[in-house]
C-alpha cells in the first residue's frame, strides 16, 4: 500500500504542478483570444498546414532527378508527377475547400458561439497522449470505411475512385477526394478530440500532426527520417506502405498504423507490389 500511496501522491503532484506550456498558453490565450475561439481557426490552421507542409515535395518532384541525393528514396522513381497532375490535384483541393469546406466553416461560424479557452495548459504527458489516442481513433475508423469503399463497387466508383486516379502518389494527390470522403474525414478529425475531451491545444496539435502524417503517407519518397523509420517493430505504415496500397488497392487499407491491416489479413509490404 505504501508504493501505492506514493505513486498517487506523485501523480496528483504532476498533475497540479503547471505544465511546461503553460507560459505559451497565457501568452497566445491573452492577446489572440479571438482569433482562438473563432471557428474558422481550425480550418485555416489545416489548409495553410496541409499547403506548407506539401510545399518541400512539391519542390522535390520538380527538381526530379537533377537532385540525385533526394531522388534515390522516391519508391516509384520511374513515375514522376507531370504539371497536369499536380496541377489537377490543386484545382480538386481548392474546388472542395471552396465549395465545402469553406461554406461549412462560415456557417458555423454564424451560428456557433465563441469556443470558451481554458486557462490551464495541457501537460506534455496529456498532449502526447492526446495527439496519440486520436490517430488510433481515427485509423480504426478510416481502415472501416476505407475497406467498405474499396469492396462495394458502387461505393468505390460513386465515392473513392478520384483518390486512385494515380498509382503512384505524390503530396498533392492526399486531398485529391472526392467530397464525400473530405467531408467524413474531416467530421471525424473535429468529432475525435471532442469524444476524447482533449484540451483545445491538443485538439489543433492532432489536426497538424494528422495533416502531416497524410502528406507524408502519399508524398512517394521514403526517407531515413519517415515516420515509419523512427517508430520501431513495424507498428507504423508510412509511405512505403500506402505506396503499395495506391499500386495494389486490396491491401494496407489503415491510414496510418499496420495493426488493423496485420489482423485482417490486407497487410502488405512494397516487396509484395514488386513481384506481382
Amino acid at each position: 500500500m505504501m508504493v501505492v500511496d506514493v505513486l498517487e501522491t506523485i501523480w496528483e503532484t504532476y498533475q497540479t504542478k503547471d505544465s511546461v506550456l503553460q507560459p505559451m498558453w497565457d501568452y497566445v490565450r491573452l492577446n489572440h483570444s479571438e482569433t482562438l475561439r473563432s471557428p474558422l481557426f481550425p480550418v485555416i490552421l489545416t489548409v495553410a498546414s496541409y499547403f506548407v507542409l506539401c510545399l518541400p515535395y512539391l519542390v522535390c518532384d520538380i527538381m526530379g532527378k537533377k537532385w540525385p541525393a533526394i531522388s534515390r528514396y522516391k519508391i516509384q522513381p520511374d513515375k514522376m508527377p507531370t504539371t497536369a497532375m499536380l496541377l489537377h490535384c490543386s484545382g480538386v483541393t481548392l474546388y472542395n475547400h471552396v465549395l465545402l469546406v469553406f461554406p461549412a466553416a462560415v456557417a458555423q461560424w454564424m451560428w456557433r458561439p465563441p469556443i470558451p479557452l481554458p486557462e490551464q495548459a495541457p501537460t506534455l504527458l496529456e498532449l502526447a497522449g492526446g495527439v496519440t489516442g486520436n490517430l488510433l481513433l481515427f485509423d480504426f475508423q478510416y481502415f472501416i470505411w476505407h475497406f467498405l469503399h474499396h469492396k462495394i463497387r458502387w461505393l468505390y466508383v460513386t465515392f473513392h475512385a478520384i483518390h486512385h486516379k494515380y498509382s503512384a502518389p505524390f503530396a498533392l494527390a492526399t486531398q485529391c477526394l472526392g467530397g464525400w470522403e473530405l467531408v467524413t474525414v474531416g467530421f471525424w478529425t473535429t468529432l475525435n478530440p471532442i469524444l476524447l475531451r482533449c484540451h483545445l491545444v491538443t485538439t489543433w496539435m492532432f489536426m497538424v500532426v494528422h495533416v502531416y502524417v497524410s502528406v507524408e503517407d502519399h508524398c512517394g519518397y521514403d526517407f531515413p527520417w519517415s515516420t515509419s523509420r523512427l517508430i520501431p517493430f513495424g507498428v507504423y505504415g508510412g509511405p512505403s506502405k500506402h505506396d503499395v496500397h495506391h499500386q495494389k488497392p486490396n491491401t494496407n487499407f489503415a491510414p496510418h498504423f499496420s495493426h488493423w491491416d496485420k489482423m485482417f489479413g490486407t497487410h502488405a509490404d512494397f516487396s509484395y507490389a514488386k513481384t506481382r
